[in-house]
């Protein structure tokens, strides 16, 4: 794995403009990527499927998957000042929206720049002061001065995605990814670099990559790609939330440049523990560093993997990522190199009777 390389493809999934139900930039950036290894087919809810080029048929399907949706917004309805309403796509805290940037995809496909504003304190009272903002008081300002403005110059339309405007950047002093949408598209990346280190290989599993869509507005995409695909295996990629800034030490469990993270349980999910169990003694036994905790909450697209057809096994590989669900995350490309390496590792271990086994 080509290290500038890989970067580069990371910073164009991160870059790319992907809120739920929008993700068409994502899959053209996939699929520039993933052509050397994969041939591709698409379904109604824009989930792309990577068909490895050596795939026979036959032998147990591998899932590995990732979702191409970021936390969003949505045009709701434009003020007569021209000021613009809107909704989230996605989990958003209302304290990370106020004052940054978006861009608002106008009727054109061209992306506007805008701010989210809320009332500044010159015109609150005390009370307001003091007082949480909460995103319906919030608006999006592009800097008309009516509604005919919008509609007319700007030509953005009610139901427009809009995304954080943010750019990817690496420190390679300090080995640090910094962007938007690392969840999921550090998942996004990870499937075309697994199948990029096992090009050429033969396995006796095929392994079909999926790329699922409108994961942060309920695991949808993977509804249907779990049934489209019908793995006897599944790897799930995901941009996880890292807790090591705010928890006490003992309680600490997701650290950045620590490995990829293996949750035994979240709200949704029980991982199947005997695939759970080879993943974290291969790591062990490679030397790849890697972690394991239990989740009280949140979901993956794990969830309707592991319940479809007759239930799938099921694993989530987590990416350590600092802030997710905000402008800007933090991530080790340390950790996402140890994700991949220890994937493709259980690729190669995986056949029918292993999987039988779980």
């Amino acid at each position: 794995m080509e290290k500038q390389h890989t970067l580069g493809m990371i910073a164009d999934f991160s870059n790319a403009r992907g809120a739920s139900g929008f993700e068409d930039e994502v899959l053209e950036v996939a699929r520039r990527y993933g052509a050397p290894y994969a041939s591709f087919t698409e379904d109604s809810l824009r989930n792309l499927y990577f068909h490895r080029t050596e795939n026979t048929g036959g032998k147990p399907v591998v899932m590995l998957e990732g979702h191409s949706d970021e936390v969003g917004f949505m045009v709701h309805y434009i003020h007569p000042n021209g000021t613009i309403h809107f909704v989230p796509l996605g989990g958003w805290v209302a304290s990370n929206v106020p004052a940054h940037r978006v861009l608002v995809r106008n009727e054109a496909g061209d992306y506007i720049p805008g701010i989210i504003a809320s009332r500044p304190p010159h015109f609150m009272s005390a009370a307001e002061r003091g007082q949480t903002v909460e995103i319906p008081q919030m608006v999006i300002d592009v800097g008309a001065s009516s509604a005919e403005e919008v509609r007319r110059d700007f030509r953005i339309r009610v139901g427009a995605p809009v995304v954080p405007d943010a750019s990817f950047s690496y420190d390679g002093a300090h080995d640090l990814m910094v962007g938007k949408a690392f969840d999921c598209r550090l998942g996004c990346a990870a499937i075309v670099s697994a199948l990029g280190e096992i090009a050429g290989q033969e396995l006796p599993v095929d392994v079909v990559g999926a790329m699922s869509s409108q994961e942060e507005v309920g695991t949808r995409g993977a509804l249907v790609s779990a049934n489209t695909v019908k793995p006897q295996a599944a790897i799930v990629f995901e941009g996880c939330p890292a807790d090591d800034t705010f928890l006490e030490p003992m309680a600490v469990q997701t650290r950045i440049k620590s490995g990829p993270y293996l949750r035994h349980i979240d709200a949704r999910m029980i991982t199947n523990p005997r695939f759970q169990r080879m993943a974290l003694e291969l790591a062990e036994q490679l030397g790849i560093p890697c972690q394991e905790g239990v989740r009280t909450g949140g979901s993956t697209n794990g969830a309707p993997i592991h319940l479809s057809n007759r239930g799938v096994p099921c694993i989530v590989m987590g990416l350590p990522v600092r802030y997710i669900h905000t402008h800007y995350g933090i991530a080790s490309y340390a950790d996402y190199e140890r994700a991949v390496r220890l994937a493709v590792e259980l690729i190669r271990r995986l056949d029918a009777d292993v999987v039988s086994g779980f």
